[in-house]
């Protein structure tokens, strides 16, 4: 009987220390993790709190070198301080103090992209956030009713739909199109209004622009296409443009430009189909004193 017993003894003790460790063991990951959460917190409220404090108080812009602080310690940043002679939080004359050490600590930062909450998901050091934002594929883009000189900006789905309700624009769906247009007192260049249509092909959308202006002194109506979202993507597709009549015709091939170059960038830079004014007359077969243009031309795939 005392060996059985003896040998429960032992089976109990083994058992009883493997709990104990396997016990310290969970304990200790338990305590680990609620260090790193702690930590990973404290991390998060620090670097916000950083953040704050690289915000101007004066316009909430962030600041950049030079960061200028007052004798009180007070920080604005370089476009505030070319317009105040005195600091605006508590009107002491300011100096010509920069704030090195908040300038040094903004070197260590990382931080979100602005446009986190429209897909852009990356972290970036502190000096090079703004640089990022100004090409981020994920800002909004401008609506590309140039007339109005609209400042309406959104994703494509919002400005689609600002599109056809602000601004009354014309949709079709395909990948060919035939439009004419039609203009009384074609002699007066600024009286040619310019025309948007937009397309929607392979499931993207692109704006079929035909406007008149001057070019260097002479009158010359144009046509182009630009695409709806960003320049990678816009140089998949290829375009073609045709106007014509009686046995003449011109045509122009090219790659549509995206709607992150502006309209004008696009005219100025002669990106799609001229047609001088004369000609264009010619095209309409009338008497000159009403302009009528027939525009045909196809979207495809490369």
């Amino acid at each position: 009987m005392a060996p059985r017993g003896g040998a429960f003894k032992e089976a109990v003790e083994s058992h009883s220390k493997y709990s104990n460790s396997e016990m310290s063991m969970m304990k200790a990951e338990i305590g680990n993790t609620t260090i790193r959460s702690s930590t990973s917190v404290a991390e998060k409220h620090g670097i916000n709190g950083v953040h704050e404090l690289l915000q101007c108080p004066t316009c909430a812009d962030s600041m950049y070198p030079p960061i200028h602080q007052c004798p009180n310690g007070h920080t604005l940043c370089a476009n505030c301080r070319r317009v105040h002679n005195c600091c605006p939080t508590c009107r002491f004359e300011l100096g010509n103090i920069r704030c090195l050490a908040l300038e040094k600590v903004a070197e260590s930062l990382e931080l979100p992209c602005r446009y986190q909450s429209l897909g852009c998901h990356g972290l970036f050091p502190y000096y090079n956030k703004l640089k990022h934002e100004r090409h981020c594929s994920f800002r909004p883009y401008t609506c590309p009713y140039a007339s109005s000189e609209c400042s309406i900006t959104g994703d494509i789905p919002f400005l689609m739909a600002h599109l056809k309700e602000d601004h009354s624009v014309d949709m079709h769906d395909g990948c060919t199109f035939n439009h004419r247009y039609v203009k009384s007192n074609p002699h007066e260049v600024e009286n040619a209004t310019w025309m948007l249509t937009v397309f929607n092909c392979f499931g993207r959308q692109f704006c079929l622009h035909f406007e008149a202006f001057l070019l260097g002194t002479a009158p010359v109506y144009m046509a182009f296409l630009r695409f709806m979202g960003e320049d990678r993507d816009a140089k998949k597709f290829c375009y073609t443009l045709e106007v014509g009549a009686f046995g003449r015709k011109l045509v122009w091939q090219g790659v549509p430009r995206s709607i992150r170059d502006s309209h004008r960038k696009v005219r100025d830079g002669q990106d799609g189909l001229i047609i001088p004014r004369n000609l264009a007359l010619y095209f309409s077969a009338g008497d000159g004193q009403e302009f009528k243009l027939r525009v045909t031309g196809r979207i495809w795939k490369v």
